[in-house]
């Protein structure tokens, strides 16, 4: 075959063009520019705890009806319940299915963007909440019967959106009311009038570095005690609910964090403490006696710089930690010599190797631990899943990959599980140890990020979605 000069010209060319693009394929790397998806980045403002306000913390209140109420036989006082455990053990039968017809829904209410969750306490519904319109922070209460809101406390406090604003639950009991808001004003108010009583603001006071997404702390009281870990200057302080004056404050030598998780409380061989999962470590804190406010123990082998679980108590000494983006879990165990503490990992793992969650905190039941696996874990990926106490990485059983549940809640409740997907629909299923058994499932809310616990009291379930509030009546009739 003869070639002409214009061909070879042509052949020539087109190899070194071939070369070039061949080289520059090779060498060039197409996700040198990419930025890993961590944590935080999605617009989060630089440093919250920079954007010092002067808030004048329950400044005002607004009263918007009477304020009678019928008392609720049942109450769910804050975080998790009466019992910080997500399970309700009052004995109104409920349902267990919805046949062709969703269930009452009582009553709705319109909230600010978030996923803040409401508590329970003698037939009113407490829950702060964000008013963007007015810029406020606002304890909103409701009565649980009707839905009619009694009164607001509120007080000014510029949020940016960032996945939502408000994101805590109140505590309350027959004397007070505390909240703890988005950028850590803790406020305690009487919870029949909305009178205030005393407010701290966490950033100025203990120069607390406010976490990813706000505050998820939800406080604890104990005996007119309230429990609250600021991290910075202090890591945990107790203070009078009577009076607003601090009891005790625990050192922050390590200079740990304040992180989404709530304080839960423990007793080990008669001692009370106080467990809390910092940015940084886990820790036990003395909650009574001549040493309350000291650190008994902390153990740092678990220490993501996202936490949003939290610690979950077991028999023995034990404690389940877990953490979403990538952190995985640890099973640890404390145990005690005299007044010696010492701790020891039983297993840690990642993600897909063993039960874990991202948002939500695990359920302790019949000796299992249940939960939602997060979008880390594989295959099981948003599956409900079991597992055995004493064996945090053997999963015994999941939903299955038609029963997908997001970041949702879930609770229990007459010895069923409810659970929540995100997008709003609501499952039933047997409180089982066996396998999972749906029992029924149907769509309540039309909105999305239904992430905010679930709160039950007298066979009203409250749930939300991240803008509304419903009461559904799920007793069985």
């Amino acid at each position: 075959m003869i070639i002409d000069r214009n061909e070879k010209y042509i052949i020539i060319i087109s190899f070194i063009v071939g070369c070039t693009f061949l080289g520059y394929w090779i060498l060039h790397d197409p996700v040198k520019d990419f930025k890993a998806s961590l944590p935080g980045m999605d617009n989060r403002p630089d440093s919250i705890s920079d954007d010092i306000e002067n808030v004048a913390i329950g400044e005002t209140f607004i009263k918007l009806a009477e304020d009678y109420n019928p008392e609720s036989t049942f109450d769910w006082p804050g975080f998790r319940g009466s019992s910080r455990d997500n399970i309700s053990f009052e004995n109104t039968p409920l349902i267990d299915n919805f046949h062709d017809d969703k269930p009452e829904i009582i009553w709705k209410v319109d909230l600010g963007e978030g996923h803040a969750a409401p508590a329970i306490f003698n037939g009113k519904v407490y829950l702060l909440d964000y008013i963007e319109e007015e810029k406020a922070d606002a304890l909103r209460c409701f009565s649980l019967e009707t839905g009619t809101e009694l009164w607001q406390r509120k007080y000014n406090v510029h949020i940016k959106r960032n996945h939502g604003m408000s994101r805590t639950i109140p505590a309350v009991n027959e004397n007070y009311v505390v909240t703890i808001g988005p950028k850590g004003h803790v406020m305690c108010t009487n919870p029949d009038n909305g009178e205030l009583y005393w407010g701290i603001d966490l950033i100025k006071d203990y120069k607390t570095e406010i976490p990813f997404w706000y505050t998820g702390q939800c406080p604890l009281i104990e005996n007119d005690i309230a429990i609250i870990a600021p991290g910075g200057t202090s890591l945990i302080i107790a203070v009078d609910c009577k009076t607003g004056n601090i009891l005790w404050k625990t050192p922050n030598p390590d200079n740990w964090g304040m992180s989404h998780s709530s304080v839960m409380p423990m007793t080990l061989d008669n001692k009370k403490m106080y467990i809390y999962a910092a940015i940084g470590g886990i820790c036990g804190i003395s909650a009574e006696g001549n040493d309350a406010g000291k650190i008994l123990w902390k153990i740092t082998d678990f220490a993501p710089n996202v936490v949003a679980p939290s610690p979950l108590i077991l028999d023995e000494g034990k404690i389940f930690m877990t953490a979403g983006y990538g952190a995985g879990s640890i099973l640890f165990k404390v145990e005690t010599n005299g007044d010696e503490y010492k701790t020891s990992v039983l297993q840690m793992y990642k993600p897909k190797k063993g039960i874990a969650s991202e948002q939500q905190t695990p359920i302790l039941f019949n000796g299992h631990i249940f939960t939602i696996l997060p979008k880390d874990a594989g295959s099981n990926r948003n599956q409900f899943v079991c597992c055995n106490v004493d064996n945090c990485e053997e999963i015994l059983w999941t939903s299955g990959k038609t029963n997908r549940y997001g970041l949702g809640p879930y609770m229990i409740a007459d010895n069923k599980f409810y659970i929540l997907k995100d997008d709003g629909n609501l499952s039933i299923a047997e409180a089982s140890t066996d396998g999972f058994k749906l029992l029924s499932k149907t769509k309540i809310l039309n909105g999305h990020d239904a992430w905010g616990p679930l709160a039950i009291a007298d066979g009203k379930l409250l749930m939300r979605d991240s803008k509304q509030m419903v009461c559904v009546d799920i007793r069985k009739n």
